[in-house]
């Protein structure tokens, strides 16, 4: 797996339509922004097509999905998806995954009993079909037998997990590459996320220190745009976070609106 770099990206939220991905993809790769960074939230945008799209319409331009909820999709069809759009765009593509909101998880009668030991259960298989091995477990709720990807990637990406509770940060630490906080805003919870992530990791015996990912959101509207992202991006830097992706609110979802002032 490539070592992530540290970054400053942007985020497209689904509240854009589709159809405006390619054409933002192909100015952010132009403009030369870092990463751009996807959601697949229920019941928007599919993450693999959508990440697919911007990878195809770019040619240095990393994209990252935050996130694939893991209930969602069988771990083997995951593998494969994510092994075909690797070896279409190498060394560009993050795979991010998830519990799922759970609500959502539950209307569409994908909602488990232990969304922590599915989270385990599944990047743990994706991870090792990716790697070009054969898998056969049966556990709580992954039942592989005998699977092997007949195109594995000639690397594994990137793998990041979303985190915002104690536990599923001790999990990330312990099993990802690298961590996507989405819901810390500020110093603090960037830092008290950061430390538990760092716990996780030790407690495997893994080597090296784990890549923290940050979204945040701010409003380009108004003045001093350029000032209020770079003093974002250091703050959230300053606590430990690695790479910043910054995302335009809701009600003004475009990236290209903080293009300009966005801190390279």
């Amino acid at each position: 797996m490539p070592q992530p770099a540290s970054a400053v990206g942007l985020v497209f939220r689904p509240d854009s339509p589709p159809e405006d991905l390619p054409a933002v993809a192909r100015e952010l790769d132009v403009a030369g922004v870092s990463e751009l960074w996807l959601w697949e939230d229920c019941f928007f945008e599919g993450g693999l097509t959508s990440a697919t799209a911007a990878l195809l319409s770019s040619e240095r331009l990393r994209i990252g999905i935050g996130l694939l909820p893991v209930p969602l999709r069988n771990p083997a069809l995951a593998a494969m998806e994510i092994a075909t759009i690797d070896r279409l765009a190498p060394g560009r593509f993050v795979a991010g995954f998830g519990h799922g909101v759970l609500d959502w998880m539950g209307q569409v009668g994908a909602r488990v009993a232990s969304p922590l030991t599915l989270l385990r259960e599944y990047v743990t298989a994706v991870r090792t079909l990716l790697a070009g091995e054969t898998v056969d477990v049966d556990g709580r709720y992954v039942k592989l037998a005998n699977v092997a990807l007949d195109w594995p990637p000639a690397t594994v990406p990137e793998i990041t997990i979303g985190a915002t509770r104690p536990k599923t940060l001790r999990l990330a630490g312990e099993l990802g590459d690298s961590v996507l906080l989405d819901d810390a805003n500020d110093a603090p919870a960037v830092r008290a996320a950061r430390a538990i992530v760092d716990e996780g990791r030790e407690a495997a015996g893994r080597p090296g220190r784990p890549h923290v990912r940050v979204f945040t959101e701010i409003d380009p509207r108004g003045s001093g745009l350029a000032e209020r992202l770079s003093d974002r991006v250091a703050e959230l830097r300053d606590a430990g976070a690695d790479s910043v992706a910054i995302q335009a609110p809701k009600d003004a979802p475009d990236p290209r609106a903080l293009l300009d002032a966005l801190p390279r």
